[in-house]
């Protein structure tokens, strides 16, 4: 019997086998051949995985270099829309820019007036006869500074004594302080806490520029120390944000991570955000667990969350809810941001550009038409927004039809899959003319801490993380509400000093205003 195997077998041997040997040659010919077919699909399938791991890749890879070096913006560009009236020459005219003067650009700024004469007034250059003043002058205006000053302040407080039994000696009172025996003044402080947590300059930084205008070696950590006397200062204000955000109808949260330097076991604390269109207010905690957003909405007024979808947000609604149907109050409703939805379709357009066109376009017309809709009467509003719930159900049904057409671990995929499974909460917006659109206002007031973060890395201590919570809030509602913090924080401290309540940034806005 001949050793068969899976190469040509010479005609000679196949002509001198028996029938045995030929059917046992014909069996393993057929295991070859299935196993041959067998590899073959293993590999194919190998070979379709790679396809799929390197897809993925390449998709990581285009977010990761968008993140890196891209735009951060997401204002898509604007189309050229042509001339509206046809006439191109009239739209291609530059209009004249009247240039205002810098006191009618500045009305609040201070305004000195310097006059410039002769020494000795001039000889006519037709005559030669000396000449004098004709009352007339020649105007014009510009802009300076005066440098900021550091003056150190010798306080010298009178002593009174008895001239008839010599018994008693009295020194008048010292003026009240943030912090009584402190080397630097209130303004100082407050000078400095604005300098970090409104102009976003770290402290060390704060010590050069004071080093360039002549008060070298300003020691930063009791610099630092001064801002958490000022934030114990103003809890008060601090405490009344809080009361202002559990008021509220309508709430927005997020949250950052925060590092804690030293000062406490874990590392990684978390920044939480809430906010009002009047009112932020922030709490540092060293969890990202959703019993921080549960601990505020507890006792609060709140009916609507924006939010991103976060699982933390969606367990306090649901735990809040459960304690408020126990109290026989309305529920939570809990309402999605779309700007997240929309920024999943655009970095899917990176991988899947004209797959992407699609939704990219719908989230075009509906932020138009949200753009549109401001500044409206609530009834116009709800029709713009009806006309949106059109386009919000053409993205699903769209999502729906074509998921299956993407590898599930796609871009392209999981922004779908977002967009589908989120879609009660992305469109609860369209009920309520008061809902917005997004959670970008939220977004908006994270962005000083995290450039602050980013400036000075972090917190040395539990009190730092307090401090950086209630400086950021006050000064942050300021900001919201329009006004300069420096003004409210100098009118703050004020008022404490003379025994008043405290006021937040919202009603110190309404009594300016009234």
């Amino acid at each position: 019997m001949f050793e068969f195997v899976s190469r040509e077998i010479p005609r000679d041997k196949l002509l001198a086998a028996d029938k045995e040997d030929l059917v046992e040659f014909i069996r393993l010919q057929q295991e070859i051949t299935e196993q041959f077919k067998k590899e073959c699909r293993r590999l194919r399938a190998i070979n379709a995985e790679l396809e799929q791991q390197k897809l993925l890749l390449g998709d990581k890879f285009v977010l990761i270099k968008n993140k890196l070096y891209g735009k951060s913006s997401e204002r898509a560009p604007k189309q050229d829309q042509g001339s509206d009236n046809g006439d191109s020459s009239q739209s291609n005219k530059t209009k004249k820019v009247r240039v205002l003067l810098p006191s009618q650009r500045y009305p609040d700024a201070p305004l000195i007036e310097r006059r410039v004469e002769f020494e000795t007034a001039p000889n006519c250059k037709c005559c030669g006869t000396q000449m004098q003043d004709s009352g007339l002058t020649e105007n014009s205006e510009f802009v300076t500074v005066v440098p900021q000053q550091y003056l150190v302040i010798r306080q010298m407080r009178q002593k009174v004594r008895c001239i008839k039994c010599h018994g008693d000696i009295q020194t008048a009172p010292a003026p009240e302080r943030i912090k009584e025996g402190s080397s630097y003044s209130d303004e100082m402080m407050v000078d400095v806490a604005m300098t970090k947590y409104c102009d976003l300059i770290p402290v060390e930084r704060y010590t050069s520029i004071a080093e360039r205008a002549g008060m070298a070696d300003l020691p930063p950590h009791s610099l630092i120390e001064s801002t958490h006397y000022l934030a114990d200062f103003v809890q008060g204000a601090y405490n009344g944000l809080k009361e202002e955000i559990t008021r509220a109808k309508v709430l927005h949260a997020d949250e950052t991570p925060h590092r804690m330097l030293e000062g406490d076991k874990k590392s990684t604390w978390y920044l939480w955000g809430f906010s009002t269109p009047k009112t932020s207010y922030y709490e540092c905690r060293n969890t990202r667990s959703g019993q921080v957003a549960s601990d505020l909405l507890m006792n609060a007024s709140c009916e609507y969350l924006v939010s991103d979808v976060f699982s933390g947000y969606g367990k306090a609604v649901k735990d809040c809810n459960e304690q408020r149907r126990a109290q026989k109050r309305s529920d939570i409703s809990h309402v999605y941001c779309n700007a997240h939805a929309r920024r999943k379709f655009k970095e899917a357009g990176e991988s899947f550009p004209s797959d992407s066109e699609f939704f990219i376009d719908k989230y075009r017309i509906i932020y138009h038409l949200e753009a549109s809709a401001k500044e409206k009467p609530p009834d116009q509003i709800q029709e713009i927004r009806d006309k949106m719930r059109l386009e919000f159900q053409s993205i699903r049904q769209n999502c729906i039809d074509q998921f299956s057409s993407f590898s599930q671990k796609s871009s392209l995929a999981r922004a779908m899959s977002y967009f589908v499974e989120n879609f009660e909460g992305l469109t609860r917006f369209l009920e309520n003319p008061e809902l917005p659109i997004d959670n970008n206002p939220q977004e908006r007031l994270m962005r000083s801490p995290v450039i602050g973060r980013k400036t000075w890395y972090g917190t040395h201590s539990k009190q730092g993380a307090k401090t950086n919570a209630i400086l950021f809030s006050l000064v942050e509602s300021c900001k919201l509400n329009k006004i300069n913090p420096r003004e409210y924080f100098k009118k703050l401290v004020k008022d404490i000093h003379e025994g008043k309540s405290s006021f937040t940034p919202k009603i110190y806005a309404d009594s300016k205003i009234n």
